[in-house]
């Protein structure tokens, strides 16, 4: 007795699944929940019934039969029972559906994720098929089956994705393009710009954004020695091997317009200078001020009426008199005008990105100099590491500075580009939707595509100027890495939200032209300190996310003055010398 008393008080559930329910008829469910039996009916009127255990399971199953049913029964007939056993919310459905449904309907899906092999994904999405799909040549989805499966609007229809604060704009505080010069200035430029004695002659290397920068650096020092400044002269790019010319890259008529009345601008040296010797000057200490360049320069540039230098990167100090500043952001933000041709393609390409609502920029640094450079690895295996590891070994001067650290220890510094799985998940963390539209700018990662997708995943609309353009648009600018690189950087000038995922050149520049068009959402991920985070495996998503947030609540492209630390770039930096508010703002500049 005390067995059958102990027996009675437990209680057993049974998973039963929904199929077999649905199939099984009344008289079957009678038949299993009631004896086959005939019931005393002196036991139950005798009011010995509520000692039966058969009783209670009856009353339990009774009442939970309801619920039990509204769980089993989907009232919406598009959504199919779930085929993973531990998603049991109606939510997690939904989400699970929809994120499936709409790559489907969008034709995202690889045969090999259709045939359950998840883990032999190749590339990202083909956007080229996408064109056609959702009308990248018009502004009308061709595709009827299409219209309202995606909102590009920074959420997917049906409430699944709503939208966030990410695409909201920083505040710019007011802050507007000044280039106001004194009038000491305006009175030396008259004599400047009747001087026919002195030239200067600057060779310029690295990759596009770098040469940019030595040529904005020439043309001041040009102003300070009072010379005419000849046409920059490009050299190759040893890495890339482009040839490209001042002209073919920058809009040559527009350089010499907008600096008329701050340099004399001429295209060649005239005849009687031509067979002079030059001052040669390739060693110029790094961060030099105007009084160390006409202590040095002037009366040798006076004497033989030529000075030609190279390797201007980084040679003039950040640190200028207020008028020399201004005079960067004009040559930086007015002068240097892409040709017609580029910018022709890439506002073109813009456009098409801009169609179906915002979009991200992220300047993808992956490529294998920059893994050398870096001295950082990629993360994807061992046999890609060995491969860098090599080429640091036989080019140990590739290695930029701390090479005594190793690289975990750099990673951990914040020296590394963020890898495609980190990009991901700051983006997510930051509030970005997955039906986020993303243009990549770089050259291609080391790895391929199937480097990126850790990232195609998490945000399937991602695409590059191959994927944007015919093959007849981009025919041109062929072997051409710095008018690409041109393309890449008016597209992603032009986005709603620009990210880089490692330090550099373009990053620099982009982030002082946002901040010169009105500080546009420039995310500047905080390495230093996110990286911890990361690697606790233990933190919960919904406080990895708020870490995040906070984090960067700062590093959003809002104004920040470039005299509150010395050394930093005024082009990247515009604030205070360039930009100014109206007399009449009374918000504060902090």
């Amino acid at each position: 007795m005390a067995k059958s008393k102990n027996n009675a008080k437990k209680v057993s559930c049974i998973s039963v699944p929904s199929q077999k329910i649905n199939s099984l008829s009344s008289s079957s469910l009678h038949y299993l929940f009631f004896s086959p039996k005939k019931p005393s009916a002196n036991r139950f009127f005798g009011l010995k019934w509520y000692r039966s255990s058969r009783f209670w399971f009856l009353a339990l199953f009774l009442c939970g039969f309801p619920g039990m049913l509204k769980l089993w029964y989907t009232p919406d007939p598009s959504v199919p029972f779930s085929p993973d056993p531990c998603m049991t919310s109606q939510s997690q459905l939904q989400k699970s559906f929809s994120n499936r449904h709409t790559r489907q309907q969008l034709g995202l899906v690889s045969n090999d994720e259709r045939n359950g092999k998840n883990d032999q994904e190749v590339g990202s999405v083909n956007a080229r098929e996408l064109k056609f799909e959702v009308g990248f040549g018009s502004n009308e989805v061709k595709n009827e089956s299409l219209k309202g499966a995606v909102d590009f609007q920074g959420r997917v229809s049906g409430g699944v994705e709503e939208d966030s604060e990410f695409w909201k704009q920083p505040d710019g505080l007011g802050f507007k393009p000044c280039l106001k010069f004194s009038g000491e200035y305006s009175k030396e430029s008259e004599l400047i710009l009747e001087d026919r004695r002195k030239y200067l002659l600057v060779v310029v290397s690295g990759g596009m954004n770098q040469q940019r920068n030595q040529i904005v650096d020439a043309v001041v020092i040009a102003r300070i020695l009072g010379a005419a400044l000849v046409v920059p002269i490009l050299q190759v790019n040893v890495i890339w091997g482009d040839e490209s010319e001042f002209s073919d890259i920058f809009d040559l008529e527009n350089f010499k317009r907008v600096l008329a009345n701050d340099v004399r601008i001429v295209s060649s040296l005239p005849s009687n200078h031509v067979t002079r010797r030059p001052v040669v000057e390739s060693r110029t200490p790094l961060h030099v001020s105007p009084h160390w360049i006409r202590a040095r320069y002037l009366k040798r540039l006076n004497r033989e009426g030529v000075l030609l230098l190279r390797g201007l990167d980084s040679r003039l100090s950040k640190d200028l008199p207020s008028d020399l500043q201004k005079l960067r952001c004009k040559v930086a933000f007015h002068a240097l005008r892409f040709v017609p041709p580029v910018l022709e393609l890439g506002n073109k390409l813009a456009e098409r990105m801009q169609r179906k609502g915002p979009y991200i920029a992220l300047h993808l640094r992956m490529e294998l100099d920059v893994w050398v450079r870096t001295g950082c690895h990629p993360g994807l295996n061992h046999e890609y590491d060995e491969i860098i590891n090599q080429e640091r070994r036989q080019r140990p001067e590739l290695l930029t500075a701390k090479s005594n650290m190793t690289c975990h220890e750099r990673k951990l510094a914040g020296l590394c580009p963020l890898s495609p799985s980190e990009v991901a998940r700051l983006l997510k963390a930051l509030g970005a939707p997955k039906s986020a539209r993303i243009y990549w700018a770089g050259g291609q990662p080391l790895g391929g595509k199937e480097a990126l997708l850790p990232l195609t995943r998490e945000f399937p609309h991602f695409y590059n100027k191959e994927d944007l353009a015919s093959a007849g648009e981009l025919k041109p600018f062929a072997n051409k890495a710095s008018l690409m690189a041109a393309i890449d950087y008016l597209v992603s000038e032009k986005s709603d939200v620009f990210m880089p995922s490692h330090g550099g050149n373009m990053g620099h520049a982009i982030q002082g032209h946002r901040a010169y068009a009105g500080h546009k959402k420039y995310i500047t991920p905080n390495k230093r300190h996110m990286l911890r985070y990361f690697l606790n495996s233990s933190l919960p998503e919904a406080e990895f996310n708020g870490v995040m947030k906070e984090l960067h609540r700062d590093s959003l492209g809002q104004p920040e003055l470039r005299t509150s630390k010395a050394g930093r770039d005024v082009t990247k930096y515009p604030v205070p010398e360039c930009m100014c508010r109206d007399e009449h703002d009374d918000r504060s500049h902090e």
